[in-house]
């Protein structure tokens, strides 16, 4: 099979990519790298360097005619969505619109679409969220993300095109790049890392879902085998708080200094989980990497990068 992964430089399509390349599928990345890196692929992986939004993403998708399409690239800081929704509904919503034309005109036989299982639910009322919850964003991100699922709903009844809207919870793990809301995680890894003290907004009693980079690349290659149609959910059905978060990281990094605490942000959701029983069910998907686990790869990944940082930067 021929996959094309948008976004496949960064943080999750690179975990995507490796997941396909394990199953022995040809896999091409393509990625403007605004944010994602070469060195993250494999040799293997045949990078495109593009825009989504442009007519080389529409060539390259009706002259290669992958079977198909796994989609993450995205604009996905939910402050800059907030700042410039103009922006955000142009790389979100006409970037994927482009995509989907290409790719019932090539025939591409399955759509695999990164979605949001915080963002697209809002304040919730049940926890965990069911995929039968409520869509109710209350940013432009989730909103971009929510009409994605919808013109994926059109294009599955006018086109035939099948498609799974994966909801992931909050992605952690190597790669991930330290900046934006999804990247708690990494922006204390990096700074415990580096000797700096990290602050937490707020009383840090607010919860999030936290999922692991490789468990999310498998749940793509088993939404590409499952004959799933439409959302599920992806994530662990448990909560953490970002006080025990914090704790959890400055063990993994061996630092006993406490986190600083400021005002929290206006309109910062405070619970965030998701339920996974359709995964379960239907891709035959159930996370693997516990959280404690995880951040100790994801600690080790951050201090790694920065040894070999100062290592260039002697050499220099």
């Amino acid at each position: 099979m021929k996959v094309l992964v948008t976004g496949g430089a960064g943080f999750i399509g690179s975990h995507v990519c490796d997941e396909f390349l394990r199953h022995g599928h040809g896999v091409t990345a393509f990625d403007n790298l605004s944010s994602g890196k070469r060195e993250n692929l494999d040799a293997r992986v045949r990078l495109v360097v593009g825009d989504i939004r442009g007519g080389e993403a529409a060539e390259l998708i009706e002259r290669e005619r992958p079977d198909v399409l796994c989609h993450l690239a995205a604009q996905m800081d939910v402050r800059k969505s907030v700042e410039d929704p103009r922006f955000d509904a142009d790389a979100n919503i006409l970037g994927f619109i482009n995509l989907l034309e290409a790719s019932r005109k090539a025939g591409v036989k399955k759509v695999l679409f990164s979605s949001t299982g915080g963002a697209i639910y809002g304040e919730q009322d049940e926890f965990p969220a069911p995929e039968t919850h409520p869509t109710r964003p209350v940013s432009p991100y989730g909103v971009s993300k929510a009409a994605g699922e919808l013109y994926l709903g059109y294009y599955r009844a006018q086109y035939g095109l099948p498609y799974v809207a994966l909801r992931y919870a909050n992605v952690y793990g190597p790669r991930q790049n330290p900046h934006g809301e999804a990247g708690v995680v990494a922006i204390f890894a990096q700074r415990l890392v580096a000797g700096r003290g990290c602050t937490i907004f707020g009383d840090g009693k607010q919860s999030r879902d936290f999922v692991f980079g490789r468990d999310v690349a498998r749940a793509n290659y088993l939404a590409f085998q499952s004959d799933h149609v439409g959302p599920v959910n992806i994530g662990t059905g448990i909560e953490t708080d970002i006080n025990r978060l914090y704790t959890l990281l400055a063990e993994a990094a061996g630092v006993g200094q406490a986190a600083e605490h400021a005002p929290g942000k206006p309109g910062e959701q405070r619970r965030s989980v998701i339920d996974n029983t359709l995964a379960r069910r239907a891709l035959g998907w159930e996370p693997t990497v516990q959280l404690r686990e995880g951040l100790k790869d994801t600690v080790a990944f951050f201090r790694e990068a920065a040894a070999s940082k100062t290592a260039q930067g002697r050499a220099s």
